[in-house]
């Protein structure tokens, strides 16, 4: 048996094949497999797939499941000890599969591991280094558009980002797979929460580098669909995962990092789109699943709110070093 299932979802996305998939056969390490999840593409995916990569199972899926519904289902296919999510947009470092077994073989405790992902177009850049969340209620990718140096150590993360990022296949039974009521987006936030909530951790890898097109399958960093799933599940993360003496305590900053947040898409002409994604979820949040509150888990809750604040500080941090790195670049 293989030590790795490596499971990409797909969706029309023809155009980036080529290069994930052989950025994959020059790995240093090939005990793996590939399983890609093609949410029924309409392009020339499969055939393209299943001519020149035989290697490569390919399942094929009625309707469009979305990325968590997609992934969820490989995940159930899955024998291996791990898995990796690795998005259709990116090409893997040679050592990017040997990197991400040897990190998260490094502690039993270890739930998810987040790679390097350094932007595709500029690779002195990074994409994302493990996932934040901030006491806003923001979920922030970590050193995005930052200089790749300054990221070139392991840390503790709030969350990997399911874009590549390697999992512990044993804890699924625990924390439980990704909520397929998010579609896509903030659905790999959710589950680290759940993570954190049980006491495991999630990391970050620097030595296992993608990279990453980004925003390969919904076309840009801000569109009309994102922003408005991005509102929706936002809210979902909050009820599903906080007791209700930490949803009163952090309302107050919620509620201004909504404020802020419409501020934001209005200067976009989006905030129709934000407003309309929290009017949907504050009508179906209560269908969510949400985390049952035991006593025994009380230390990680505190451990979760440390992290909330130490977030908005990071994020705050890199804002303004974004701001000083670009303005020098220009």
């Amino acid at each position: 048996m293989k030590k790795v299932t490596i499971v990409i979802p797909n969706y029309n996305g023809y155009q980036f094949l080529e290069t994930c998939m052989n950025s994959l056969r020059a790995q240093t390490c090939q005990d793996f497999e590939v399983l890609v999840v093609d949410n029924a593409s309409v392009d020339e995916s499969v055939p393209y797939l299943r001519e020149n990569y035989p290697e490569v199972r390919v399942d094929v899926m009625e309707t469009n499941l979305g990325f968590a519904g997609g992934v969820n289902y490989g995940i159930k296919q899955c024998k291996t000890p791990y898995v990796i999510l690795l998005n259709n947009d990116t090409e893997s470092d040679p050592h990017y599969v040997e990197e991400m077994i040897k990190a998260i073989e490094k502690d039993d405790r270890i739930f998810s591991v987040s790679s390097s992902m350094i932007s595709f177009y500029k690779r002195n850049l990074m994409d994302d280094a493990g996932d934040l969340y901030t006491m806003f209620g923001w979920a922030v990718q970590r050193g995005i558009h930052q200089p790749v140096e300054a990221y070139r150590k392991p840390k503790r993360v709030f969350s990997a980002c399911a874009g590549a990022a390697i999992y512990r296949r044993s804890l699924f039974d625990e924390i439980g797979i990704f909520d397929e009521m998010h579609f896509a987006y903030l659905e790999d936030i959710d589950l680290g929460f759940r993570a954190n909530i049980k006491g495991y951790k999630n990391t970050y890898a620097p030595k296992a580098i993608v990279y990453h097109v980004g925003s390969g399958t919904s076309g840009s960093k801000y569109n009309p669909f994102k922003v408005r799933l991005t509102a929706r599940n936002s809210l979902y993360l909050h009820y599903k995962n906080l007791p209700n003496l930490m949803l009163l305590l952090n309302a107050p900053a919620f509620l201004l990092g909504y404020i802020i947040k419409i501020c934001f898409f209005a200067s976009m002409g989006l905030h129709k789109e934000y407003l309309s994604g929290l009017k949907e979820g504050l009508k179906t949040f209560r269908k969510c699943k949400r985390v049952k509150y035991e006593r025994k888990n009380f230390k990680n809750y505190l451990d979760i709110e440390m992290q909330m604040v130490f977030g908005m500080f990071a994020y705050t941090f890199e804002f303004l070093e974004r701001r000083v790195f670009n303005k020098e670049e220009k």
